[in-house]
């Protein structure tokens, strides 16, 4: 079956849901799908924080191939929407349910904010 705009936005919001419930239940039950909030959209998820910092997530199942400069560059986009610490993206991996095994993509200097509670100075 061909993905249409329609099956694309149904497919993105059951993964939103997935990923969701699966850190609502690991790590926090505040943990959500956020509410569409327009043109300076916010990420995905809400309510996952690290150091008392917001994380921004942006959730991708796509129905080709990995685009993770665009992706990540999305996510950092909306970071700054959120005043956020990092930004990442959780990315579905074909024909893998299991939402513990998706992909999470993020820059190195995400994965310092995540590490260390502030964003480096050569972050661009």
């Amino acid at each position: 079956m061909t993905r249409n705009r329609r099956s694309a936005r149904q497919a993105g919001a059951r993964f939103e849901r997935t990923v969701a419930n699966y850190l609502a239940q690991q790590v926090d039950d505040r943990i959500d799908r956020k509410v569409r909030t327009g043109a300076r959209d916010t990420g995905d998820i809400t309510g996952v924080r690290h150091m008392g910092r917001r994380i921004t997530i942006e959730t991708k199942d796509y129905g080709g191939r990995l685009l993770p400069a665009q992706w990540v560059s999305e996510a950092h986009t909306e970071m700054g929407n959120d005043d956020a610490l990092a930004g990442i993206v959780v990315a579905k991996r074909l024909a893998i349910t299991d939402p513990g095994s998706q992909w999470v993509l993020m820059t190195l200097n995400d994965l310092v904010a995540l590490l260390t509670g502030s964003r480096p100075d050569t972050d661009l």
